[in-house]
């Protein structure tokens, strides 16, 4: 997957060095390893100086626009995001929370899980409204009952806690995160 860059003199980002780097002879992007000039992180904002003036700042992003997952917060998914960012994940620990708007002890555990999600910053922490919209993915999960929570890890489900168990849900999750 390439990296675009983008230069915006507002946002205060940095470029990992082992992202993208600059070749300042030709001004032309070149991925890591390649044969080059000096290859450095200070190269990357040298190159970029040299085509603005005053205060610059760079940030990366992939080239496929879609879902991000926020560290420490519940990111909302739909039939499309889900496994795009299950994927992504690759071997970190996934919890889903599959609810409806109209069930009460989704609404009552919602803060539990956002909670869980705020202290369990290595877990990323997915929600799933099992809307008409959403209802192939639901179908596809094996979904029965609201709440239901599945675990994944390396894109497979591995746990399912049914009900609004709190308690069940937090052992899951540090039994996946253990293994």
């Amino acid at each position: 997957m390439a990296l675009n860059l983008f230069v915006s003199p507002k946002c205060k980002w940095t470029v990992p060095p082992s992202t993208i780097v600059f070749d300042n002879a030709s001004s032309s992007k070149l991925p890591l390893g390649s044969s080059s000039s000096s290859s450095s992180a200070s190269s990357v904002y040298r190159s970029v100086s040299l085509r603005r003036s005053g205060s610059v700042a760079v940030r990366s992003s992939l080239e496929t626009a879609g879902p991000t997952v926020t560290v420490g917060k519940v990111t909302e998914v739909n039939k499309d995001t889900f496994w795009p960012i299950v994927n992504a994940a690759g071997d970190k620990t996934v919890v889903l929370d599959m609810f409806t708007q109209w069930c009460g002890p989704c609404k009552v555990i919602a803060p539990k899980y956002q909670e869980l999600a705020e202290k369990n910053l290595d877990v990323v922490f997915l929600k799933l409204d099992c809307n008409q919209d959403n209802k192939p993915l639901a179908k596809e999960l094996g979904i029965k009952v609201v709440p239901t929570f599945k675990i994944l890890k390396d894109s497979k489900i591995v746990k399912e806690i049914t009900g609004a168990k709190y308690d069940d849900l937090v052992a899951a999750i540090e039994t996946v995160r253990s293994s």
